[in-house]
C-alpha cells in the first residue's frame, strides 16, 4: 500500500476534509512532524476554504470535498466531518486513490465499517480510525504494565469521559448526524477496555436521551472472558475523566487518559502505597499522523486497522441495542 514513486523519506502530502474545530489539534501535530505536509483543506464554501487556508498557512483551499479528492498531489486525507458522513466520504476518498485517517468513530455500524475497509482493500490504500490516544506513550506504557503483571490479574476497569456541550445545534447533539455521548466520547472508554482487556463477550447499557434524539449520557458495562468487567460512563452534560484498572495485587490510575496532556500513571498497592510512573509528554495527534505516514511510505503497518475498527463497531452496536431493548446483549 506504499505510495508508488515516492521516496521513503519524503513527507506524505495530506489534505483535510472539513474545517471542524478538531482540525486545529491535528494541524498543530502536523506542524511539528517531518513526515507530514498539509497541502490542502476543503470546505463546502470556497470563501470559507480560502480564509481557513490563509489563516493556517495551508497552500490550497478547495470549495468542495470532491475538488480536494481530485487533486493528484494529495496522497492522504484526514476526515473530520460529522459521524454520519464518515464512511461515505472515506470510501469516496479511497476510491480517489487517497489513504484515509478518519476521525473516530468511523461508524457505530459493523456493516458500515466492513464496507469502508472493503473499499480500502479494493483500492490498495490504508484506512485508519483516529483514536489518537492509542499512539501516545502513556497508553503504551499502561498496557505494558498491565501485561507485565504490575497489578496481578485484572478484575475491574473503570472509565469515564464527559464534558458539557451547551449548543443544541452541534452535530454531536443531532440524531440524523449520528451524534451522542457514546459515539463522541464514550467510544474512548470502549476502545480502552477492548485494548486492555480483549474483545467483550457481553454488553449492557443505559442511556439518557436529549431533545435532539441522542444520548446525552450513557452508562455501560462490558464483560470479558475470565470474569473481567469494565464499566464506564460518558456524557455531554458535565465534566468527568477517569481510567483505572483494579487487579488482585493493586491498581493503575491515569488522570488524563484521553488527551494525554498531563502524562503519568499511578500504581497503588492494596495496602495504599502509591508509585508515580513518569511518562514523557508527547503529541498524540502528531504521532498518529506519523504512524500512518510511515505506513504509507512502507516502513511499517499502521497501528490501527480493520480488526480494531470492526471490534469497536460491534461493541457500540451491542451497547446501543442493550440500551434500546433493555437487555444484556451477547457479542
Amino acid at each position: 500500500m506504499r505510495s508508488v514513486g515516492a521516496d521513503i523519506t519524503e513527507p506524505v502530502r495530506w489534505g483535510v476534509l472539513s474545517t471542524a474545530r478538531i482540525n486545529d489539534k491535528v494541524l498543530a501535530g502536523a506542524r511539528h512532524s517531518e513526515q507530514v505536509t498539509v497541502l490542502a483543506v476543503a470546505s463546502r464554501d470556497q470563501a470559507r476554504a480560502d480564509a481557513y487556508a490563509r489563516e493556517r498557512a495551508i497552500p490550497r483551499g478547495y470549495g468542495s470535498y470532491d475538488a480536494l479528492l481530485a487533486d493528484p498531489d494529495i496522497e492522504a486525507v484526514y476526515i473530520s466531518l460529522p459521524n454520519a458522513m464518515h464512511v461515505d466520504w472515506s470510501i469516496r476518498a479511497l476510491e480517489a486513490g487517497k489513504h484515509v485517517l478518519c476521525e473516530k468513530p468511523l461508524s457505530g455500524s459493523s456493516t458500515e465499517v466492513a464496507r469502508a475497509f472493503d473499499a480500502a482493500e479494493r483500492a490498495g490504500r490504508f484506512l485508519m480510525e483516529a483514536f489518537m490516544y492509542r499512539h501516545n506513550p502513556q497508553t503504551t506504557r499502561l498496557a505494558a504494565l498491565l501485561r507485565a503483571g504490575a497489578i496481578g490479574t485484572a478484575r475491574i476497569l473503570r472509565a469515564s469521559f464527559s464534558f458539557p456541550l451547551g449548543d443544541p445545534t452541534d452535530p454531536r447533539m443531532l440524531a440524523d448526524l449520528e451524534g451522542g455521548s457514546l459515539m463522541d466520547v464514550g467510544c474512548y472508554c470502549v476502545n480502552a477496555a477492548r485494548f486492555l482487556l480483549g474483545e467483550p463477550v457481553r454488553a449492557s447499557g443505559e442511556q439518557i436521551l436529549g431533545p435532539g434524539g441522542v444520548d446525552v449520557a450513557f452508562a455501560g458495562v462490558l464483560a470479558f472472558a475470565g470474569g473481567v468487567v469494565a464499566h464506564f460512563d460518558s456524557g455531554l452534560l458535565f465534566p468527568s475523566v477517569e481510567l483505572a484498572i483494579y487487579g488482585d495485587e493493586g491498581s493503575l490510575h491515569v488522570a488524563d487518559p484521553w488527551q494525554c496532556r498531563r502524562a503519568g500513571i499511578e500504581r497503588r498497592s492494596l495496602a495504599g502505597d502509591c508509585e508515580s510512573i513518569a511518562i514523557e509528554a508527547a503529541d498524540s495527534y502528531g504521532l498518529q499522523l506519523d504512524d500512518l505516514s510511515a505506513a504509507i511510505r512502507g516502513r511499517h503497518e499502521p497501528l490501527l486497522g480493520r480488526a480494531d475498527s470492526a471490534g469497536q463497531a460491534r461493541a457500540i452496536e451491542a451497547l446501543y441495542a442493550s440500551a434500546a431493548e433493555h437487555r444484556v446483549v451477547t457479542l
